[in-house]
């Protein structure tokens, strides 16, 4: 891949270069692409990073910087721009030569083995088995899923964990709401107590259940629900393209006592203390921003959900993960500086903890809002979405927004079969280069590799574009989102209009020229499709 191999190339320039200058090189951002303005392929920004602790002037660091980096293979040029970035335009062989790796094993394009290879658990969706799964978790397991499908691209280890909250007072609740509702079908006045489930989907349930049901104790009546909740659960995870390595319930924890391991662990480490009664976690005192103490275990004896939690992150560093990814709803948002005091409390790195906290999804039908209340037990099932807008949609527009930002979904515009809806913008860009082959293979044509005959600027675009991919993954991998695959997929296909508009493919009187073009379409399929996958959307062959 020409970036790596660039980026690499520019390191050892880069080095050679400071030592031969006496200069301390601090740690260097990632490439970066230059803007619009700028005729270069890449922008490079460390001349005024170096000029500083340097005490040199940034444009002449940059002339000596070119001057090295106009002896690497991949560079035809190196320029520089005020106030001091320095520009590279890469040799049109070297992005053919990307261009024959994509199409060799598009399977293996972005993925980088001289990385250091990082052992990741990402936990997500996690809803609790006391209702379906709602549009919101849907987001959650875009990003989770795409996350560690991109992760893994780039050569990490990822595993992928359903956390089940299955333990404590909300089984108890939850088997009194749908007793309740199992007696009102019997024609018994049996309000839902207050603080329960209120929602239809109880009715459902209860309407499952037979006479013998009305022997149980609340407890019988709760497991029931959560038994068929979390197997709805598992359905909808399939339905969506999510599968998780495990699904770990929190009642596993307490049967193995790992939550009084991970009290003892906090007791020997001295971070726990006692006061009316109850045990507190001291962590407002620590460097994580938590602006008050914690309970772990009450004054009762009964432990909080804080330190079932604190025993599951423990018990995913005993499992040998070195880094936690966990995602989280909007209302999480006041957890991250606790578990950021737990994970320290632990004794484990707070680096190696990576909360995302994702925001509200504001469903629309054209201009008009559809209402959402989970509060009072009325809310949009993913499932239901799914089914009228098709998983593609759900997931593209999902990865397309950053994960702290609010995101507007329009149901009619996800159903839209136009350039206007995004998804089907990508995906018509992979169908029409199938077609394209379909006609090539017809007249006789087959794609091969010729740097002489793609000349055309939109042609070097494309080369270009395709070269990012890897980088892009990258970026994904700093910023922990899908958000900047699915612009670079949009991007990309962007850039193939043009192309096709004014460069014709099949045309068996210039039988080279189509070959090498072919070669060039064949690259935009392989990537659309690769960096779909990779967003857990389809890239279909006809549409």
């Amino acid at each position: 891949m020409i970036l790596n191999r660039l980026r690499r190339a520019l390191l050892i320039k880069l080095s050679s270069w400071s030592q031969e200058e006496g200069l301390s090189v601090p740690e260097l951002s990632a490439l970066a692409s230059p803007p619009a303005h700028v005729r270069a392929d890449v922008s490079l920004p460390w001349a005024l990073a170096i000029a500083k602790p340097a005490k040199r002037n940034p444009i002449q660091l940059a002339q000596a910087l070119a001057g090295a980096f106009q002896e690497i293979d991949e560079v035809e040029e190196a320029q520089v721009t005020p106030p001091g970035f320095l520009n590279l335009r890469l040799r049109l062989s070297a992005l053919c030569e990307n261009l024959d790796a994509i199409t060799a094993s598009p399977s293996l394009y972005g993925s980088d083995p001289q990385i250091q290879r990082r052992k990741i658990l990402a936990e997500f969706v996690s809803a609790n088995p006391t209702g379906p799964l709602h549009l919101a978790s849907g987001r959650g397991a875009t990003l989770g899923d795409s996350l560690a499908r991109i992760l893994r691209r780039i050569g990490h280890e990822v595993g992928c964990e359903y956390y089940i909250n299955d333990a404590g007072g909300r089984v108890e609740l939850l088997g009194q709401s749908l007793r309740a509702r199992f007696e009102q079908l019997r024609g018994k006045e049996s309000p839902v107590p207050e603080g329960g489930y209120q929602g239809e989907y109880l009715k459902d349930l209860a309407a499952t259940l037979g006479p013998e049901a009305g022997s149980w104790t609340p407890t019988e009546f709760g497991k029931y629900a959560m038994e068929r909740l979390l197997a709805q659960h598992k359905q909808d995870m399939d339905a969506f393209g999510v599968s998780f390595d495990r699904w770990f319930a929190e009642s596993e924890l307490h049967q193995k006592k790992a939550v009084e391991r991970a009290l003892e662990l906090l007791k020997d480490r001295k971070k726990v203390y006692e006061k009316d009664g109850a045990v507190w976690l001291g962590t407002s005192d620590q460097e994580t921003g938590d602006d008050k103490d914690r309970v772990l275990v009450r004054s009762d004896g009964r432990p909080t959900y804080f330190l079932a939690d604190i025993a599951y992150h423990k018990d995913k560093y005993d499992r040998g993960w070195s880094e936690l990814i966990d995602i989280w709803g909007a209302d999480h948002h006041g957890y991250v500086p606790r578990m950021r005091a737990a994970i320290a409390a632990l004794g484990q790195p707070p680096s190696s903890f990576h909360p995302i906290v994702h925001q509200l999804i504001h469903l629309y039908r054209g201009q008009e809002a559809v209402k959402m209340s989970k509060r009072a037990g009325e809310f949009v099932r993913l499932s239901e979405v799914v089914a009228e807008v098709g998983r593609d949609a759900c997931r593209f527009f999902f990865a397309l927004r950053t994960p702290d930002s609010h995101l507007n979904f329009d149901l009619e515009l996800a159903k839209r079969q136009t350039s206007e809806n995004p998804v089907y913008y990508c995906q018509y860009v992979h169908a029409r280069v199938c077609s394209i082959f379909r006609e090539a293979a017809k007249q006789g044509l087959a794609a091969k590799t010729d740097a002489a005959l793609l000349q055309a600027p939109e042609e070097r675009a494309l080369l270009l574009k395709l070269a990012w991919f890897p980088e892009t993954l990258k970026v994904c991998e700093k910023e922990l989102s899908p958000h900047p695959l699915a612009g670079y997929i949009l991007e990309l296909a962007g850039l193939f209009h043009p192309f096709y508009e004014r460069c014709r493919v099949v045309d068996t009187a210039r039988a080279e020229l189509s070959r090498a073009r072919l070669s060039l379409c064949a690259g935009v399929r392989d990537v659309i499709a690769e960096g779909l996958a990779l967003l857990g959307v389809s890239a279909p062959e006809q549409m």
